[in-house]
């Protein structure tokens, strides 16, 4: 079965951390996109990163260039959002998706598997 599945979601203070994991299975990132994004109560859906590992690039957005960082464990076919310095506005369910292409920017261009998302909550 293809699937995402997202944990290490929480509840932090301002200026704290966390370190989100999103483990594949029935693909592989050798092929295929990974990306971050996130969305809030009443807001639309924010891109977040990308990483395609033919390119072995990775793609921030704006918002969270410097303070979160993108990276993975092909040997457990997982990645990882590592996320410092967080603000209250960057609470939201924070999901991660793939596509069998590379990414456009931070972003990928359609969502093909995308998992059920974690939690995040920054508390001032």
């Amino acid at each position: 079965e293809v699937q995402l599945v997202e944990s290490g979601g929480g509840s932090v203070q301002t200026g704290g951390s966390l370190r989100l994991s999103c483990a594949a299975s029935g693909f592989t990132f050798d092929d295929h996109g990974i990306s971050w994004f996130r969305q809030a109560p009443g807001r639309e859906r924010e891109g977040l990163s990308c990483f395609f590992s033919p390119h072995s690039s990775t793609y921030y957005s704006p918002s969270v260039k410097g303070r979160f960082t993108m990276s993975s464990d092909d040997a457990k076919n997982t990645v990882y959002l590592q996320m410092n310095s967080l603000k209250p506005e960057d609470t939201a369910v924070y999901y991660c998706a793939a596509e069998k292409a590379p990414c456009n920017d931070y972003e990928l261009r359609y969502l093909e598997i995308t998992g059920q998302g974690t939690l995040v909550t920054v508390s001032s």
